[in-house]
């Protein structure tokens, strides 16, 4: 992995230094001197950043995957919020908790905070908010189950009361966000029962985070194409926010984000690019590489419930899987940008045991003259209807490629945006669903926080997000582990059970996990978290950043040139 990493930053810098020859550099602006190979300035904007809010700064983002988590916690507020220390989270609307027993929990609130409304932040208001959670709770962990009540202590201490043992509760609590009564009281608005948070579900000061949703919604099965996020005057921390408008995208297409990103400048900011436009980006005026290690998965769901009937042949899908050449798809596809685990080596449990639990062992060749006539043997013929969105078709073209050796053709519909995902995926398990597909990828980023039920919750086979049919061994797998505290042997023992059965059955196309990979404007500072949640808040901009610099003057020219790679190391 150290030694694809860095083959991937010789060719990147490499190539770029060659490139360079056919450039004109100079020494100073305007004095042009030919054959000067290009070199890589520091990226100085960190230094240049003016403190506090700036007035009229306005950055703008593109999200393609979960854009209604990455953005919750910009507009929301909650118990703790996600962070990118080792823990994966730090306090937000408490200061302090502790736990009483293995179904106590007590928190002390923070002191002063107000909604974006004007109302106040306090026991009450939590109590009021898990009213209504009680009433219509989200479904996609077990929180729906073991919640029971919470105590007001004082007006800010609250006790949360369980059902049951449940080492899962501090990360449900970074979801258990809190509105205004309004909200609660509107629908759409607040905790509405489905399948994934509700968050944004209409514009207006309703939250307690430092953006107040201005225009536009983003749910997991509802968004607008674009939504803009107004600086919150009343948020608790004056530290933040550092930029008065971020408008988020959410339905670009990726060759519309990268032209946006990489040769408009004012067009857009902050956008994850494939890792073959790596070397593009770096040669761009406008816009700087960021790469950051994460806790993202691919999932490539297998359609066990109503796809091709095939699939539900344990060997065939077990063909299918040995059939991918992993260290090919990481090299060429993911030029070294992530890890040969289909499940992140960055979650606790899963990185102390990834590298002897794979798919198929590392060693394994796919390609060898017995494997290729075994494989075509049991899977020529076989066609399986690919549903994606284009951000991952570099991934499929790797694919595709591997899957045309052993006779398997891949019939691929690109969607517009993500919401085209989750509809017929959601409606699986059940067989409801109208769009007919055997292969269907999402970009599972980590949305649970240091914690690998974000990978592991599809294979939960009596939840809608899983398309796997029953398996109550897996399912007591899952119950196991909701019991288990992170960074426990037992956590451990239990996470290596999920993946050895999964990978076992062949219950999904397992592909190696990414790292984020960013085009950021040269005049943006931002520091991505590994998780799902863009720290919006924390974003800067220097004097230099299109929407603050005085009208009618031009990027300077010593500022386009290249800048050297940020990569963020791992907490």
């Amino acid at each position: 992995m150290q030694r694809l990493r860095l083959f991937s930053e010789m060719v990147v810098a490499g190539f770029a230094a060659v490139l360079g020859l056919a450039l004109l550099a100079s020494e100073t602006v305007g004095q042009p001197r030919p054959n000067q190979p290009l070199v890589l300035r520091s990226d100085e904007a960190p230094q240049r950043v003016r403190p506090g809010l700036i007035k009229g700064s306005h950055v703008k983002v593109f999200i393609p995957s979960l854009p209604y988590l990455y953005t919750s916690h910009a507009v929301n507020g909650a118990l703790i919020k996600p962070s990118d220390n080792e823990q994966g989270w730090e306090y937000d609307m408490a200061v302090d908790h502790h736990q009483v027993d293995d179904k106590t929990y007590e928190f002390e609130l923070r002191k002063g905070v107000f909604f974006q409304d004007g109302s106040p932040f306090n026991a009450d208001a939590v109590l009021l908010n898990m009213k209504y959670f009680k009433e219509k709770p989200v479904l996609y962990s077990k929180i729906n189950e073991v919640f029971d009540h919470v105590e007001k202590l004082d007006d800010y201490r609250v006790r949360f009361h369980l059902t049951q043992k449940y080492g899962s509760f501090m990360n449900d609590a970074i979801w258990l966000q809190f509105y205004t009564e309004t909200y609660l009281k509107t629908n759409p608005g607040g905790w509405n029962g489905k399948a994934n948070c509700p968050n944004l579900s209409m514009p207006g000061k309703h939250g307690l985070g430092p953006y107040i949703l201005d225009e536009g919604h983003i749910e997991g099965d509802t968004q607008t194409a674009q939504a803009v996020f107004k600086a919150n005057p009343l948020y608790w921390d004056p530290d933040f926010p550092k930029v008065e408008t971020i408008t988020v995208y959410t339905e670009l297409k990726s060759e519309q984000a990268k032209e946006m990103a990489l040769h408009q400048e004012g067009k857009l900011d902050i956008t994850i690019i494939p890792p073959e436009d790596k070397v593009e980006t770096i040669l761009s005026d406008y816009s700087k590489l960021v790469i950051s290690p994460s806790t993202d998965n691919i999932a490539i769901h297998m359609n066990l419930i109503n796809g091709n009937p095939r699939l539900r042949e344990k060997a065939v899908r077990r063909a299918l899987n040995e059939a991918l050449n992993q260290q090919n798809l990481l090299h060429f596809v993911f030029e070294g940008e992530g890890s040969l685990s289909p499940i992140s080596p960055h979650f606790p449990g899963v990185k102390e045991v990834w590298r002897h639990l794979l798919p198929f062992p590392e060693s394994h060749n796919p390609y060898s003259e017995e494997n290729q006539r075994r494989l075509r043997q049991l899977l020529a013929g076989i066609e399986l209807k690919v549903l994606t969105q284009d951000r991952f078709l570099p991934l499929w073209r790797g694919i595709q490629t591997q899957f045309e050796r052993v006779g398997v053709k891949l019939i691929i519909k690109v969607t517009r945006s993500e919401k085209e995902i989750f509809e017929p995926l959601l409606k699986t398990n059940a067989g409801k669903n109208e769009e007919s597909w055997d292969l269907l990828v999402w970009g599972n980023d980590d949305w649970y926080f240091n914690h690998p039920f974000t990978a592991f919750f599809v294979f939960r086979t009596n939840n809608v997000w899983s398309t796997v049919y029953p398996d109550p061994t897996m399912n007591e797998y899952m119950e196991e582990m909701f019991r288990a505290t992170a960074g426990t042997p037992e956590f451990t023992s239990v996470c290596e059970k999920i993946m050895r059965r999964a990978y076992d059955e062949g219950y999904m196309l397992f592909v190696p996990t990414p790292n984020k990979v960013f085009a950021v404007n040269k005049e943006v500072v931002f520091r991505p978290y590994k998780m799902a949640c863009m720290p919006l808040w924390k974003i800067q901009v220097t004097d230099q950043h299109w929407s603050v610099r005085k009208p009618g003057i031009p990027y300077p020219e010593e500022l386009r040139r290249p800048v050297e790679i940020t990569r963020i190391k791992v907490q």
